[in-house]
């Protein structure tokens, strides 16, 4: 293992030298994030590299009039709302899920099929499960979606916000603004869409694309095979990540997503619209689509709370530059997104950054 990680750090070296510049690596995945952390990994790297963490948690590229609609919702004595533990505490204008919690009206689930069971135990109320995640866990609600349907659960609806990675790296990429050389892509979504979904963003942008595992090595041979085709030129989508990683992907998968959903036009915390981004059920499913349901529009709301969250997600910034981390935003009394996601970059730069300073 000496020799891979010293063979990694010349290619990191030899790339920064050759550059003559720093090297900008954005890791889209939070757990990528997490893991950078928690193992140490950027006390390792040529000071001239600069890990840039992405888009790549769910509840905190949810944008702020998703929230709010959620806590509408979850006023209603008709609704009983089923919901991933990460979206529990995240704050709208009107306080959170946690808050709505002691109504009986809200209920922590981990799974879709979590989210009908309670619709099976509660016909005298309308679940609405809180689809967030990309396209990891999509295939999941569309199976849950086709279940109700053939079991004829009319009590059980969606509020989709399920997001797909590719087009979001392609907005970054297309701000004037961005600093990226090259994706660190995510292990989890990469195993439903396969690593060759990566390839239009290479050869239109020319950055690198690479998919890496969760464990630290795989991460740091992940950085530095991002260096060899810096260094080579040659910009490429390749994973290391091959024990679960194809270049096809998961094809049952991707059938179920588009037997259930069509990608549309959606707001994202950060990004704004990003075109063609946010799955929406097809029409042939639409009785369980919440937002139709309810007769509910979505509307992009901004958020004054002073959070520079989505700044954080664009990698424009790191979160202890924005002047309400540590202060008043924190992990017991988080103001945006970022800090309370357990994949959240300010939460993963408050509990382990710290950590080292103070072991230093």
């Amino acid at each position: 293992m000496l020799q891979r990680i010293h063979k990694a750090q010349l290619l990191m070296d030899a790339a920064c030298e050759i550059t003559g510049r720093p090297i900008n690596i954005m890791e889209v995945c939070g757990t990528h994030t997490v893991s950078i952390f928690r193992n140490g990994i950027r006390g390792t790297l040529p000071k001239s590299m600069k890990l840039l963490s992405g888009p790549g948690c769910p509840v905190c590229v949810t944008h702020q009039g998703y929230i709010d609609t959620v806590l509408e919702l979850a006023d209603r004595d008709d609704c009983l709302i089923a919901t991933y533990g990460d979206m529990i505490r995240v704050p709208g204008k009107n306080g959170s899920l946690e808050t709505k919690k002691s109504a009986g009206n809200v209920k922590m689930v981990t799974s879709s099929e979590d989210a009908l069971q309670l619709a099976r135990d509660n016909p005298g109320k309308t679940v609405v499960f809180i689809a967030v995640g990309f396209e990891t866990t999509a295939p999941a609600t569309a199976v849950a979606v086709k279940q109700a349907a053939k079991e004829g659960i009319d009590n059980f609806c969606i509020l989709s916000n399920h997001k797909l990675v590719v087009p979001a790296m392609q907005a970054l990429l297309s701000d004037e603004n961005n600093r990226i050389d090259a994706f660190l892509c995510p292990g989890h979504v990469s195993v439903i869409i396969g690593y060759g979904a990566f390839r239009g963003i290479v050869k239109q942008y020319c950055k690198p694309c690479v998919v890496a595992g969760f464990e630290p090595m795989q991460i740091i041979e992940g950085l530095a095979e991002i260096c060899r085709q810096i260094i080579e030129g040659k910009p490429e989508a390749k994973t290391i990540y091959t024990a679960v990683v194809t270049e096809q992907g998961n094809l049952t998968a991707q059938n179920v997503i588009a037997e259930c959903f069509e990608p549309t036009d959606g707001y994202w915390r950060g990004l704004g619209i990003i075109p063609k981004s946010t799955l929406i059920l097809k029409d042939k499913f639409s009785k369980f689509d919440a937002l139709k349901r309810f007769g509910i529009t979505e509307k992009p709301e901004n958020d004054t709370t002073g959070c520079r969250c989505g700044e954080v997600l664009c990698g424009l910034i790191d979160p202890p530059q924005c002047e309400l981390f540590g202060q008043v935003c924190e992990p017991q009394n988080p103001i945006g997104p970022c800090m309370v996601s357990s994949e959240g970059a300010c939460a993963a730069w408050f509990k382990y950054n710290r950590r080292e300073k103070r072991s230093r």
